[in-house]
């Protein structure tokens, strides 16, 4: 596959690397004018490599009827397997990369908890040639489906086509509140609880949804939010209550806000996730070792 940043392709030459690093700038920049800036191409080549992109697949990936460039379906789902196949074509043919290829594990907010210190001193113990680069990535499988990273701590069920799961524990759920309203003051609380006022819910990267209540007992209002932070932030200032996984108190406490024991609430399954195929070498162990770190309970 070429790198060559020439002009679009057409004639039967068929797709290059190009082609998806044109389109992949095209959806982050959401103007073809600028990701030609990007590029350091002419508007024109930009273009022209989209339509044989587009062209080649048989299916419109951007949106131009509209005022503001946006991504089909057809080109939103794309955009993971390009993004995906750019990435690992970047990562073969990185030369310092290769002699200490590191090993990349994404989460999207709490990591493995508890563990997940004993973990990274144990793998730099074990594996020091290959560095174990934990990821925070705000998305439902923390950068695996694109393959941003090579494993991925998830929690909650994961629905995504083509990874493969590894269940390490259940995790308990936990309350979020302010930590000066009227339910910090609460040792316990149950989902009825949270009903009566506003819910805060991390759509991104969040295991929460309205599912968790029951249909005729579901909270009066929602907030919705893209991350961590920002969940926090909304809890702290008074805006609703939350629910997460129990070790969110130890891997994010906020001055603002106070945890409290969820007594009615499911478990969350804690899942080591990778993508079903050949993938880093030391997968394996990782896997190993993670199990071993939970089953020594450190």
């Amino acid at each position: 596959m070429s790198t060559g940043q020439g002009s679009g392709g057409g004639g039967g030459r068929g797709i290059e690397l190009r082609h998806l690093r044109a389109f992949l700038a095209i959806a982050e920049e959401g103007s073809v004018t600028r990701a030609a800036t990007r590029l350091r191409l002419t508007q024109p080549v930009v273009s022209r490599t989209l339509a044989a992109l587009e062209n080649h697949l048989g299916v419109r990936l951007v949106d131009r009827s509209t005022h503001h460039l946006a991504l089909t379906t057809e080109g939103v789902l794309f955009r993971d397997k390009a993004a995906a196949a750019v990435g690992a074509f970047d990562e073969a043919v990185d030369a310092g990369r290769l002699r200490h290829w590191p090993l990349r594990l994404g989460h999207a907010w709490s990591a493995l908890g508890p563990y997940t210190t004993p973990l990274l001193r144990t793998w730099q113990q074990r594996h020091p040639q290959t560095p174990l680069e934990l990821r925070r990535i705000d998305d439902r499988t923390a950068g695996l489906t694109r393959g941003e990273v090579d494993a991925a701590l998830l929690r909650g069920p994961v629905d995504a086509p083509g990874l493969v799961t590894e269940l390490l524990f259940t995790e308990d759920r936990v309350a979020a509140v302010a930590a000066d309203g009227p339910l910090a003051a609460r040792r316990s609380l149950s989902l009825a609880d949270l009903a009566g006022g506003a819910v805060v819910l991390n759509t991104v990267s969040g295991t929460t949804t309205l599912g968790l209540w029951p249909p005729h007992a579901r909270p009066v209002s929602t907030l919705t939010v893209a991350n961590t932070d920002d969940w926090l932030t909304a809890i702290a200032a008074g805006r609703g209550a939350g629910v997460s996984a129990a070790s969110t108190a130890d891997m994010h406490p906020h001055a603002g806000v106070a945890y409290r024991p969820l007594v009615d609430a499911p478990p969350l399954p804690v899942l080591l996730a990778r993508r079903d195929g050949p993938g880093h070498p030391a997968l394996p162990q990782l896997i190993a070792l993670a199990r071993e770190i939970v089953d020594r309970g450190e």
